[in-house]
């Protein structure tokens, strides 16, 4: 395969259509890292590449992070958020965290009615029609604003979305410049390795230097976000006006972006999978520090999950479009695994303690 010619790489980090705003900067390399896995609290040597001694070397001191999620004003997203916030408070005063501040970055440009309620910052949309219709495109763009409008005191930064809910005090899992991030097993740069060298050349490196990952949950030092969230932005513009890509990538877009903008600017992350769990497909909470709840959970009245198939109990997120889901649900039958019946008691004891909770 050939060299990418230089007007490749100045063309995706100058991005024409982002003229009016004057933000996006030329990629730089900041500097590489090799990259580090953890399974359940233990560090390994990576498949890919081996740890790098002085990271063998835990840090002693505590290192706060900030907390910002990025979020619209759908009622859909409302009540994530308060659920968020709500389990984030409760983590945060525990022994062992080190968690800091919390932003919600509202990227719906108006203020709305939980602005007294959580922490939050207006930030402006994609103009209209930019994202064509995929409306997570607008992440990077509101992680670019806030950074330039926003001081916070703290040194790192939590990336997290608003269907995450803390099950435990979080520590800071990055390390100096080794941010740390969740591996995702659908993320897979080396099997599409024709669409990832279209924005990722091969004078930058092997494409396993872009990291099996998202932008979430990823905590990460504030000026290597600052650097790479102008570059995500534009790859993300990038690979959706391109059909093989935004027809390969589909809803995982935005996240192999994040994974390539990182991988320009040289930096890799410490995949932590104690990091986050997925219900279902995830049975037990113990260890894990983040449950996200993005898929369906749908089970029969015997504890047999009938994924694809409505069952006859079920919970998911998307049953909530228009408001929040009612208070004190009813909790799954015998036999369904832990980590479900976690998330429903999670959820019902914050709806119990919010007060409003039925506003929209």
């Amino acid at each position: 395969m050939g060299r990418a010619s230089p007007l490749l790489i100045i063309f995706l980090v100058l991005g024409s259509s982002f003229a009016t705003y004057n933000l996006v900067t030329m990629i730089m390399r900041y500097g590489s890292s090799d990259g580090v896995a953890v399974d359940d609290g233990a560090l390994f040597f990576d498949p890919i590449t081996e740890m790098p001694d002085h990271v063998k070397s835990r840090k002693t001191s505590k290192a706060p992070f900030h907390v910002a999620l990025t979020a619209t004003d759908a009622p859909y997203n409302k009540w994530q958020c308060r659920v968020m916030y709500y389990w984030y408070k409760q983590q945060k005063k525990l022994p062992g965290s080190e968690m800091g501040g919390f932003t919600r970055i509202l990227h719906s440009g108006n203020p709305d009615n939980l602005m007294d309620e959580i922490p939050t910052v207006v930030v402006d949309p994609l103009p209209a029609g930019l994202d064509r219709g995929y409306v997570v495109l607008n992440r990077p763009w509101a992680f670019v604003q806030w950074l330039q409008k926003t001081k916070i005191e703290e040194e790192y930064v939590l990336m997290a979305e608003p269907d995450h809910i803390f099950l435990r005090p979080l520590p800071n899992l990055a390390y100096g410049g080794h941010p740390a991030a969740f591996p995702f097993f659908y993320i897979r740069p080396e099997q599409n390795e024709k669409i990832i060298r279209k924005f990722y050349p091969e004078e930058y490196g092997p494409v396993t230097h872009v990291d099996p990952i998202g932008n979430s949950p990823v905590i990460i030092r504030k000026d290597l976000i600052a650097k790479i969230a102008p570059t995500w932005m534009n790859v993300s513009l990038k690979m959706k006006e391109d059909p093989e890509t935004d027809k390969s990538f589909g809803w995982v877009l935005e996240m192999y972006a994040y994974a390539v903008a990182s991988a320009l600017h040289g930096v890799r992350h410490i995949l932590r999978k104690d990091f986050m769990l997925q219900p279902p497909w995830d049975l037990e909470t113990n260890k894990k520090y983040i449950l996200h709840y993005t898929y369906g959970c749908d089970y029969n009245m015997t504890g047999e999950l009938t994924y694809g198939k409505i069952g006859e109990w079920r919970f998911d997120k998307r049953s909530h479009l228009r408001g929040p889901p009612p208070r004190n649900l009813p909790l799954p039958p015998p036999g369904v695994p832990e980590s479900v019946v976690t998330l429903v008691k999670m959820v019902n004891e914050a709806s119990a303690n919010i007060p409003n909770w039925d506003t929209s």
